[in-house]
């Protein structure tokens, strides 16, 4: 805890007599070093900008770039633009939020898994499209990402069973 705070008083020393214009980069730039905008950081980055941290929160929730939890070991990201739309993301999507009982912008208690949309990746000649830790899967159904699902478990596993070994 001590350390994110360093971080954070770090980044906001950079931004001595700002205002509410700097709020944009010192929301990325803490995102950037810790992973995702924690409740503390909101706190301390609207102490700083003399500015309520509703405020704070209010135009973090506005962008989806900015996260609040951290990201699972395994960040499944499903396109939800208009081509991988048409070839049938919606239920790609249905298929993880059921798999991994999580909702978009969620991680799993166990901090294993968590799950995001986004509108488009760039890679419409490829849809559907999912992106597990930036590796692109192309055309992605329920069925193969269950199964790109249960090899990241397997993975974990295996992991799991070399440490205890």
């Amino acid at each position: 805890m001590a350390d994110a705070v360093a971080e954070i008083d770090a980044i906001l020393a950079r931004y001595p007599d700002a205002g509410r214009d700097a709020l944009i980069p010192i929301l990325q730039q803490v995102q950037e070093q810790q992973g995702y905008l924690s409740q503390a950081a909101v706190v301390r980055i609207g102490a700083h900008l003399r500015l309520p941290a509703s405020k704070i929160f209010g135009v973090a929730t506005f962008y989806n770039q900015f996260r609040f939890q951290p990201k699972g070991k395994y960040h499944v990201t499903v396109c939800r633009g208009t081509a991988c739309h048409v070839k049938g993301s919606l239920k790609t999507l249905e298929m993880a939020q059921r798999l991994l009982k999580l909702k978009p912008g969620q991680t799993g208690r166990d901090g294993l898994f968590s799950l995001e949309t986004v509108a488009c990746m760039g890679a419409c000649g490829l849809s559907p499209v999912v992106n597990v830790n930036g590796e692109f899967h192309a055309n992605v159904s329920p069925r193969k990402l269950a199964k790109i699902i249960q090899d990241c478990r397997d993975q974990e596993t295996k992991e799991l069973s070399h440490a205890e070994a």
